[in-house]
């Protein structure tokens, strides 16, 4: 289990009338153990050598030094080169198995690790559809903007963390409900759906982003977009893309969404080559319900998918209602918040980079190149 601690000293203070208010700093997010994490989850990005090495490694540390509970999916233990590899077999009977969907991990696991890329955090995100334990994410796979750890020097990283006081990043999801045609869900407020409920079609918490587009159909995609149950307006192109503050720097701003730092509580609405130019992405309050519709004058049913999972057709009438979950993902910063998203902006995307300007040449005045007594008109 574990604690975040906001230090009273690193808050800034906001006073607006007589009323005094406060706003936390970002980097005062530390992660603070009730007593040391005794389970961990690993998980590995499938088929992927490397990934593969640096688990076997992972996991016979945990076990054997730190001496915890580690919890793997069944697949990864029937890979065929773990059961050529004579010393994890030594150490296969003390491994926990699950199976997904159809084992809980909720209060089994103290603590996350995964080993791959984006997808992999993502996918462990998929895992606990309610309260998640801190994720410590490293490094192997193709992006890594959502991974900032190396195994380089797994050891000491992971003892850090266990110890506590590492800089913790809360990640807002989004809860994702798909409504059946005229059921009484549609008209409920989100927050107060529960999966349990047959008219309820999917109930998911998103990491990323729900997207909703027109699939296989040759036609625009035609939705109608409420907001706190209020017609915004109606939507004409490929879709749009409601995303959290993390997700604004996935598919979002491949479609022209700005970046959104991941502590700014906010729901970003993205079209997809809408078929209008003055369509431009907006930022939302997080919390904030959004539902969206397909008219029963659509030409074609829609499609929409769930941090890229779980594809499905939304028929005429039916609705996908989206708000800001209860239940973000903790992840554990190798730095702090503000630094490790700046470097992934500056590594993984190569934000504003560009060859810097010249030096203005000593001999050479300001002056005499601003003004325009100094161009040769004549010429």
């Amino acid at each position: 289990m574990f604690l975040k601690k906001q230090k009273s000293e690193s808050l800034m203070k906001m006073r607006t009338g007589a009323r005094g208010e406060t706003i936390p700093d970002p980097g005062s997010q530390k992660l603070l153990w009730n007593k040391p994490p005794l389970t961990v989850l690993v998980v590995k990005k499938i088929s992927d050598e490397e990934a593969l090495s640096a688990f076997k490694q992972l996991v016979c540390w945990l076990i054997e030094e730190k001496k915890m509970v580690v919890f793997v999916e069944v697949s990864v233990l029937q890979d065929g080169i773990l059961a050529t590899d004579s010393k994890f077999q030594q150490i296969k009977s003390k491994i926990n198995s699950f199976k997904e969907g159809e084992d809980d991990l909720t209060n089994k696991v103290d603590f996350v690790i995964c080993l791959g890329g984006d997808g992999t955090l993502l996918y462990a995100s998929s895992l606990f559809q309610t309260s998640m334990p801190p994720v410590m994410a490293f490094n192997l796979g193709s992006l890594g903007f959502l991974t900032p750890f190396n195994f380089e020097n797994f050891r000491d990283e992971v003892s850090f963390v266990i110890q506590g006081n590492a800089s913790l990043l809360l990640r807002y999801r989004l809860k994702c409900v798909v409504c059946k045609k005229d059921s009484l869900c549609s008209v409920t407020p989100v927050k107060h759906i529960d999966r349990s409920q047959s008219q309820v079609k999917t109930h998911a918490l998103v990491f990323n982003d729900v997207v909703v587009d027109r699939g296989p159909a040759a036609f625009l995609c035609n939705v109608d977009l409420y907001i706190e149950k209020k017609l915004v307006t109606s939507v004409q192109g490929d879709g749009l893309i409601i995303s959290t503050a993390t997700g604004s720097t996935a598919y979002a701003v491949s479609a022209g969404a700005s970046m959104v730092h991941p502590n700014v509580p906010a729901i970003v609405i993205t079209p997809i080559c809408p078929h209008s130019l003055s369509f431009r992405p907006i930022v939302v309050p997080a919390g904030a319900e959004i539902k969206v519709v397909v008219p029963p004058e659509a030409r074609n049913s829609c499609w929409v998918s769930f941090d890229g999972r779980n594809k499905q057709e939304l028929l005429h009438g039916e609705c996908v209602k989206i708000t800001t979950a209860q239940y973000p993902v903790p992840s554990v910063c190798a730095k702090d918040p503000m630094e490790d998203w700046f470097n992934s902006l500056a590594e993984c995307l190569h934000w504003n980079v560009r060859r810097p300007q010249k030096a203005m040449s000593s001999t050479v005045s300001s002056a005499s190149i601003t003004s325009l007594d100094s161009v040769d008109l004549s010429s």
